[in-house]
């Protein structure tokens, strides 16, 4: 029983993963759409405008699942909600700012840098090693990731954004740590789910109305019909899905299994990329070009595959955080 729950659990996360993928051709297309509304917008501006709307949309739209059931939600449920918001939405920002100083393909080499630390947290530890299959796995992810991403060793340059980056991937490590916590053991996914999308609403509803030079670009930024259906889609699939799905089922698998499953997220955005925005453009009435395949998408998903079916050969220590729901 516990292994078919852990496998379930792993198909599970990989779903997430491909829901979260889906954010990241979705918001260079909205960037392209909310420059054109908003001209000489900032990327920092632009990605914590994202984060409150985004957030915002799935705080409401989960409502009236939340409302007759929110005086059940005990401290500790509150308490893990607030903790992943703070993770997620600072991470988040540091990433968005992080791209002013670095490549994308540096950031979302070094984004994946969880991998490497969540192994290396849980050997320290329990003062010991992390087995070759770990080990081996995890090589063959920060390999597959860097051949993804384009990433050459002249780019990793410990400059302002590298720094951000790294901190941001120390930070989603604290996220992914944080549902595995035993002190949150028994915590309901959907009230932990709704309590980080208020708190991560609440984080960067004012640092909007801070950081926009001014408050009317705001509203101009959301005017239009398609920015705000891109930010619907993201609200739906890639917040309630994506971190719906996440926080159900991670509590089944170990947080390493997890780590290395996330770091299919860069396959899996290529993929999407081939197809997705031309169409995406096509609804909007702008003409978007996708991304081709290339030998890198082959090669790196390929490592990263086979990284995941090593891990899987290491006896399970996976363990059940979230009650049937």
């Amino acid at each position: 029983m516990k292994h078919a729950q852990h496998n379930r659990a792993l198909l599970w996360l990989l779903t997430a993963t491909l829901l979260w993928a889906v954010s990241f051709p979705f918001v260079q297309i909205l960037y392209i759409e909310q420059r054109a509304l908003v001209p000489g917008a900032t990327t920092l501006f632009l990605s914590i405008l994202l984060m409150a709307s985004r957030f915002g949309m799935a705080t409401l739209l989960l409502l009236p699942w939340v409302l007759p059931h929110i005086k059940t939600y005990t401290v500790r449920e509150w308490q893990q909600g607030l903790w992943l918001a703070l993770f997620g939405g600072v991470g988040m920002w540091l990433q968005a700012d992080a791209l002013a100083y670095t490549k994308a393909s540096t950031c979302a080499f070094i984004t994946q840098g969880y991998c490497v630390f969540l192994p290396i947290y849980h050997a320290l530890r329990s003062r010991r090693s992390p087995g070759w299959h770990t080990i081996v796995a995890v090589v063959l992810v920060v390999i597959g990731v860097g051949w993804l991403s384009g990433v050459k060793p002249d780019d990793i340059r410990l400059g302002r954004g590298e720094w951000e980056t790294l901190l941001a991937a120390l930070i989603f490590t604290m996220q992914i740590l944080c549902l595995e916590n035993p002190r949150y053991q028994g915590n309901r996914s959907m009230p932990i789910t709704w309590v980080m999308f208020l708190g991560i609403t609440l984080f960067a509803t004012p640092c909007t109305f801070v950081i926009a030079e001014k408050s009317n670009d705001i509203f101009t930024a959301l005017a239009s019909p398609a920015a705000l259906g891109l930010i619907a889609t993201m609200a739906i699939l890639c917040s309630i899905g994506a971190y719906g799905l996440m926080n159900r089922w991670q509590g089944f698998v170990s947080s390493v299994e997890a780590g290395l499953i996330y770091c299919a997220e860069p396959v899996f955005t290529s993929i999407i990329a081939l197809f997705l925005p031309a169409i995406v453009g096509i609804w909007m009435g702008r003409s978007i070009a996708n991304e081709s395949l290339t030998i890198a998408l082959i090669g790196g998903g390929i490592l990263i595959t086979i990284a995941n079916v090593i891990v899987q050969c290491k006896p399970s220590t996976a363990h059940s955080l979230h009650p049937t729901e």
